[in-house]
């Protein structure tokens, strides 16, 4: 039990772990996963519907999205996103390696009648001879990867686009690293149940890297029959840093935003996003 309890408490290098793909592949936390991107009154995993419905708006207007436009939106989820895009005629792509998400938002685009091409893939492996006027990678998804990760990402979205076009995406701020702290919690059913539908024992350990400005969430899901652990890394971004992973790959015009519903940037915001032209 000592060496359980040690390997529990045990801080990892950063991003030595990558676990993302548990939480939309498990299927009891996937649907727990789907019914967050759903609830129109919180954000998390998708934005709050007031949110969603002013910045797509926004996106809308700012790109001149219309039957003309090819869209990629990384990280779709439902199509919380992506169907207000088509619903303007842009011709939209969806990639997520949600199996729950990508079958909701195909049956929400039959539904409305929408042709949107929705894909079942881990977007670092996703390949399409397709260009696109704009790529959306919303609620700071880029955040959740590796430096190695996003590098990778980084060519993919210079690779894709047409050019002149445009990436847009959000990330967590400096600011907002700062206000956290470490912490360590043992719950029996950790989050009302989220991970497992019968009784397990759930540990979470938070780690902040000060250096790389890096934080983990460590959860430890003890079932009767297993144990598994998940790790939840987030990088936060200063300004510069993120605007130096663009140019470093070609992206020669750089925007800075308050959010993905094009407010004015703000230094001590806790999010912000960019807009990245090739």
């Amino acid at each position: 039990m000592f060496k359980e309890l040690e390997d529990i408490n045990s801080r990892p290098l950063p991003f030595e772990f990558y676990t993302a793909s548990d939480l939309w592949t498990d299927e009891y936390v996937a649907r727990q996963m789907l019914n967050y991107h759903l609830n129109p009154d919180i954000d998390a995993a998708s934005r709050n519907t007031q949110f969603i419905a002013e910045s797509s708006k926004w996106i809308i207007e700012r790109f001149e999205l219309n039957s003309s436009k090819q869209l990629a939106d990384f990280g779709c989820g439902p199509g919380l996103y992506s169907t207000r895009f088509a619903e303007e005629g842009a011709h939209v792509t969806g990639i997520d390696f949600s199996e729950n998400s990508i079958s909701y938002a195909r049956e929400k685009a039959k539904a409305h009648s929408l042709e949107i091409d929705y894909i079942i893939t881990n977007y670092l492996e996703f390949k399409t001879a397709k260009q696109f006027d704009l790529i959306t990678m919303i609620m700071c998804d880029f955040c959740a990867l590796s430096p190695a990760q996003r590098s990778i990402l980084l060519r993919k979205f210079y690779s894709l686009l047409k050019h002149g076009g445009s990436i847009l995406l959000d990330v967590y701020s400096i600011t907002a690293f700062c206000k956290l702290n470490e912490k360590r919690i043992f719950e029996l059913n950790l989050m009302d149940g989220f991970w497992a539908p019968e009784k397990y024992y759930g540990f979470l350990n938070t780690y902040k890297y000060e250096q790389e400005k890096v934080m983990l969430d460590k959860y430890t899901i003890i079932e009767k029959k297993r144990t598994r652990t998940i790790y939840n890394w987030l990088q936060y971004f200063s300004p510069d840093d993120l605007t130096t992973e663009f140019v470093n790959y070609g992206f020669s015009k750089i925007e800075l935003l308050g959010n993905v519903s094009g407010n004015k940037y703000q230094n001590k915001s806790n999010e912000f996003a960019i807009i990245a032209t090739k």
